[in-house]
């Protein structure tokens, strides 16, 4: 570890890290100016070196235990040991970070990827974490609900019923993940699609001390297809060539405007494997070069594992060391790169 890093403010408390409380902003904000005048820290507009923290969907769904969703790793302490090198690489580097990006995932229950979805011959919803395959979906094993028809952007049963077939399809061709079925998770307006507080408190503290505003970007919004890249979801072009999501071109462009890229946040074999693969793919329509700008932070993510059902963990790791080679930079919290 540098020298040159700052020390950790007496508020962060890494016994809260995996509970639900409630930010004292006002109690941050005054602790973070004073913070700034005692460690000389200048507004981010100064720095020389334009540096970016993107932090994926550090939420309550993915990141406290016995959530929906949490993240646990193999160590089941996945998610909450990857936040807490977090913050405190937020902290250290305060004077160095002159942008954070969190990006929230952001669901309702209507959508392809939720239970209610679907139905077998038996009107049964599929269990969490059943792959649904083009195969499955030919011989009629799962189908469309036909009571959510009205509901989704006013299409038809048999229309949607084309879209499931075309969506599963192409997802196989293009090398994807087979569409799964997730638990609710991280539903809009829910205590689950909330940032973790202690990444909260860390993200808002560096705002007021860098004078900083924290850029938050909503994904996963869009019913006919899962959105697992900030960047991209899954699938933009639905059957009859029909536009069902789009590309977040501006955050590329934000992104790619910063002369450094620090990528963290849940789940490695998901979120953070799709979000790094569609900014390399810019990367290589534009300049191959660009890759030696983004640091991937392979200690403050972790990939989705369910005891006896899956475990991503080897998928993703082969997939950061694909990142490496293109060079990209495998780093921990820890080291002092900026």
């Amino acid at each position: 570890m540098n020298n040159n890093n700052l020390p950790i403010p007496t508020h962060f408390n890494r016994d809260k890290v995996d509970q639900i409380w409630q930010v004292d902003y006002q109690k941050i904000a005054s602790e973070a100016e004073e913070w700034g005048v005692e460690f000389n820290i200048n507004p981010s507009a100064k720095d020389s070196i334009k540096t970016c923290l993107l932090i994926i969907d550090a939420q309550v769904s993915f990141c406290i235990p016995r959530s929906e969703l949490y993240v646990g790793g193999r160590s089941g302490k996945g998610a909450v040991d990857d936040n807490t090198r977090l913050c405190e690489f937020i902290y250290k580097n305060l004077n160095k970070i002159t942008s954070i990006i969190p990006t929230l995932d952001t669901h309702t229950p209507m959508q392809i990827f939720h239970p209610i979805f679907l139905i077998n011959n038996d009107g049964k919803h599929p269990s969490p974490a059943t792959i649904i395959t083009e195969e499955d979906v030919k011989m009629g094993k799962w189908k469309i609900n036909p009571s959510i028809a009205d509901n989704i952007m006013t299409e038809t049963y048999d229309t949607l019923q084309k879209h499931l077939l075309h969506y599963t399809k192409t997802l196989e061709n293009k090398g994807k993940y087979s569409l799964i079925t997730w638990p609710y998770h991280a539903m809009l307006g829910s205590i689950g699609h909330a940032l973790v507080p202690s990444v909260e408190e860390a993200i808002f503290f560096h705002t007021i001390a860098r004078q900083s505003h924290a850029q938050f970007e909503l994904k996963g919004f869009y019913p006919l297809t899962e959105n697992y890249s900030v960047l991209s979801p899954e699938l933009t072009i639905g059957i009859n060539d029909k536009i069902i999501a789009n590309k977040n071109i501006n955050l590329i462009n934000k992104l790619l405007s910063y002369d450094k890229i620090f990528i963290a946040g849940q789940a490695k074999s998901h979120c953070v494997a799709w979000t790094i693969d569609d900014l390399l793919n810019e990367i290589n329509l534009r300049d191959k070069d660009l890759t030696k700008k983004v640091y991937l932070l392979e200690d403050c993510t972790s990939s989705v594992v369910i005891p006896n059902v899956i475990d991503f963990t080897d998928q993703a790791n082969e997939t950061f060391i694909r990142f490496s080679k293109t060079g990209m930079n495998l780093i921990k919290s820890s080291e002092f790169i900026i």
